[in-house]
């Protein structure tokens, strides 16, 4: 990183934001935690929430003209598995810090034979088959500052930003990285990978992916009425659909080495072609319309 600066902040939810950090970006990344460091004047904000301390601090930068808040799922040296992410205060700490539209890719196991490593696929649809993960801010349990959120029910029935995925695809496209346009990411508990039952059962269903991180991160985005697309990064056909001793995480960790500088590349198209939050007018951004949540939303 150049010129990194380290700050303090608290998302409280109070209104007005992350103290000294209200609107000091437009995007969020959750994703690698060496993304950042390609950014000019960096700034590392370490962001407290009602729902406890995100993955690792938010990085404020600058990309094509963009305000972009990085911020590693798995914390600095990849130290938080799957299901012990804090998904509440990301996305919280996100938001807190001016945030509206989150990009969020993914590594992920293919469950068709054309899916194999290497391809970039950006879902329409999502299932969840995780098992004890908090994904709502809107269950009527008092938080730590003693406000009680209201029992909320939201739609959910296309879970990705539509502007998001167009801003995707066409950043692969403009990369000679033809995307997989549509399909299903099926989210599992983790950390292990898939019986062969279980991949096979997946394929049978007719979904297209699997992985470990993509939920509750989609619904608690929505929750927040914040954008939210993933791209999926295939690096490994999932046990079900290979012969051999199936996946490895030595085979996952190889793979995604050798496609990162070209996701990396798209991702970064993918923000400068994002539309500006003041023009948003998707389901994602009017999905609190009319709903009095109880809180107050930073």
């Amino acid at each position: 990183m150049v010129n990194a600066h380290t700050e303090t902040n608290s998302g409280t939810g109070t209104g007005t934001g992350a103290a000294g950090a209200e609107g000091a970006a437009e995007i969020g990344v959750i994703g690698g935690s060496g993304f950042y460091s390609f950014l000019e004047d960096v700034t590392e904000v370490a962001v407290d929430t009602p729902y406890g301390k995100p993955s690792d601090s938010v990085f404020l930068g600058e990309l094509a003209g963009r305000r972009v808040a990085f911020l590693p799922r798995h914390g600095r040296g990849h130290h938080l598995p799957p299901h012990r992410i804090n998904y509440r205060a990301n996305l919280w700490a996100l938001r807190s810090v001016g945030v509206r539209q989150v990009l969020g890719p993914c590594a992920v196991g293919g469950l068709r034979p054309e899916f194999g490593p290497g391809t970039l696929l950006v879902p329409d649809q999502l299932v969840d088959r995780t098992k004890a993960r908090v994904q709502t801010y809107y269950d009527g349990e008092t938080r730590a500052d003693g406000t009680v959120p209201n029992v909320v029910h939201l739609g959910f029935a296309d879970p990705y930003c539509p502007d998001g995925r167009k801003a995707a695809l066409a950043a692969a496209r403009g990369r000679d990285w033809e995307p997989v346009d549509g399909g299903t990411l099926v989210v599992v508990e983790g950390p292990r990978f898939s019986t062969r039952a279980e991949s096979r059962w997946h394929a049978a269903m007719g979904w297209s992916v699997v992985g470990m991180t993509g939920h509750p991160e989609a619904v608690l985005a929505r929750e927040l009425g914040l954008c939210y697309t993933t791209m999926t990064l295939v690096t490994d056909l999932d046990a079900g659909a290979e012969a051999g001793e199936g996946v490895s995480h030595e085979e996952v960790l190889q793979v995604f080495a050798a496609n990162v500088d070209r996701l990396r590349s798209v991702l970064f198209d993918a923000v400068a072609r994002l539309p500006k939050n003041e023009s948003r007018n998707c389901t994602c951004a009017h999905a609190l319309d009319g709903i009095d949540t109880g809180i107050t939303l930073p």
